[in-house]
Protein backbone atom coordinates (compact mmCIF):
# COMPACT_ATOMS: atom_id res chain seq x y z
CA UNK A 1 0.00 0.00 0.00
CA UNK A 2 2.76 2.72 1.12
CA UNK A 3 4.46 1.51 -2.20
CA UNK A 4 1.80 2.44 -4.50
CA UNK A 5 1.16 5.21 -2.86
CA UNK A 6 4.52 6.79 -3.24
CA UNK A 7 4.62 5.15 -6.86
CA UNK A 8 1.69 7.97 -7.14
CA UNK A 9 3.29 10.59 -5.47
CA UNK A 10 5.87 10.30 -8.16
CA UNK A 11 3.87 9.18 -10.99
CA UNK A 12 1.15 12.16 -10.96
CA UNK A 13 4.04 15.22 -10.77
CA UNK A 14 5.98 13.28 -13.42
CA UNK A 15 2.88 13.43 -15.56
CA UNK A 16 1.77 16.79 -15.16
CA UNK A 17 5.38 17.49 -16.01
CA UNK A 18 5.44 15.93 -19.11
CA UNK A 19 1.89 17.37 -19.93
CA UNK A 20 2.84 20.98 -19.17
CA UNK A 21 6.11 20.26 -21.81
CA UNK A 22 3.36 19.03 -24.34
CA UNK A 23 1.57 22.17 -23.89
CA UNK A 24 4.45 24.30 -23.75
CA UNK A 25 6.15 22.80 -26.85
CA UNK A 26 3.17 22.35 -29.58
CA UNK A 27 4.42 24.56 -32.54
CA UNK A 28 5.69 22.70 -34.91
CA UNK A 29 9.47 21.75 -36.07
CA UNK A 30 10.84 20.30 -39.08
CA UNK A 31 13.09 17.02 -38.86
CA UNK A 32 15.11 17.33 -42.06
CA UNK A 33 16.86 13.96 -43.04
CA UNK A 34 18.74 14.94 -45.94
CA UNK A 35 22.25 15.87 -45.16
CA UNK A 36 22.77 17.32 -48.08
CA UNK A 37 20.26 19.39 -49.51
CA UNK A 38 18.83 21.17 -46.46
CA UNK A 39 16.84 23.62 -48.00
CA UNK A 40 14.65 21.63 -50.23
CA UNK A 41 14.63 18.41 -48.20
CA UNK A 42 13.92 14.60 -50.02
CA UNK A 43 12.67 13.43 -46.36
CA UNK A 44 11.56 15.71 -43.85
CA UNK A 45 8.80 15.29 -41.08
CA UNK A 46 6.97 18.15 -39.69
CA UNK A 47 5.80 16.91 -35.99
CA UNK A 48 4.94 19.55 -32.81
CA UNK A 49 8.22 19.75 -30.97
CA UNK A 50 6.47 17.63 -27.92
CA UNK A 51 6.33 14.62 -30.00
CA UNK A 52 9.99 14.10 -30.32
CA UNK A 53 10.90 14.88 -26.59
CA UNK A 54 8.42 12.11 -26.22
CA UNK A 55 9.43 9.67 -28.87
CA UNK A 56 13.11 10.56 -27.79
CA UNK A 57 11.73 9.21 -23.88
CA UNK A 58 10.36 6.02 -25.53
CA UNK A 59 13.39 5.16 -27.75
CA UNK A 60 15.48 5.93 -24.20
CA UNK A 61 13.18 3.77 -22.33
CA UNK A 62 13.37 0.80 -24.27
CA UNK A 63 16.93 0.96 -25.33
CA UNK A 64 17.18 0.83 -21.29
CA UNK A 65 15.29 -2.22 -21.13
CA UNK A 66 16.98 -4.07 -23.78
CA UNK A 67 20.40 -3.07 -21.98
CA UNK A 68 19.12 -4.48 -19.14
CA UNK A 69 17.61 -7.73 -20.79
CA UNK A 70 20.83 -8.34 -22.31
CA UNK A 71 23.04 -7.75 -18.87
CA UNK A 72 21.19 -10.07 -16.99
CA UNK A 73 21.21 -12.74 -19.46
CA UNK A 74 24.47 -14.22 -17.90
CA UNK A 75 22.22 -14.63 -14.50
CA UNK A 76 18.85 -15.95 -16.12
CA UNK A 77 21.28 -18.88 -17.90
CA UNK A 78 22.57 -19.38 -14.10
CA UNK A 79 18.72 -19.50 -12.65
CA UNK A 80 18.08 -21.79 -15.47
CA UNK A 81 20.82 -24.03 -14.92
CA UNK A 82 20.40 -24.14 -11.30
CA UNK A 83 16.67 -24.90 -11.92
CA UNK A 84 17.19 -27.80 -14.01
CA UNK A 85 19.50 -29.20 -11.21
CA UNK A 86 17.48 -28.81 -8.35
CA UNK A 87 15.14 -30.74 -10.33
CA UNK A 88 17.33 -33.28 -11.42
CA UNK A 89 17.98 -33.51 -7.33
CA UNK A 90 14.61 -33.80 -6.59
CA UNK A 91 13.74 -36.61 -8.88
CA UNK A 92 17.08 -38.81 -7.58
CA UNK A 93 15.43 -38.20 -3.89
CA UNK A 94 11.99 -39.38 -5.19
CA UNK A 95 13.87 -42.52 -6.54
CA UNK A 96 16.29 -43.10 -3.54
CA UNK A 97 12.83 -42.46 -1.39
CA UNK A 98 10.67 -44.94 -3.45
CA UNK A 99 13.55 -47.58 -3.27
CA UNK A 100 13.95 -47.19 0.83
CA UNK A 101 10.29 -47.87 1.19
CA UNK A 102 10.28 -50.85 -1.29
CA UNK A 103 13.75 -52.28 0.89
CA UNK A 104 11.34 -51.42 4.19
CA UNK A 105 8.70 -53.39 2.85
CA UNK A 106 10.81 -56.18 1.44
CA UNK A 107 12.48 -56.35 4.97
CA UNK A 108 8.87 -56.75 6.79
CA UNK A 109 7.73 -59.13 4.16
CA UNK A 110 10.69 -61.29 4.91
CA UNK A 111 10.62 -61.33 8.34
CA UNK A 112 6.70 -61.94 8.52
CA UNK A 113 7.73 -65.03 6.42
CA UNK A 114 10.53 -66.32 8.56
CA UNK A 115 8.59 -66.17 11.52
Amino acid sequence: MLRRLVSLLIAFPLGLLLVAIAIANRHPVSLVLDPFNPETPALAVQLPFYAYLMGALVIGVILGGVATWLGQSRWRRTARAQGQRAQRFEAEAERLSREREANVMHAKQLAVANR
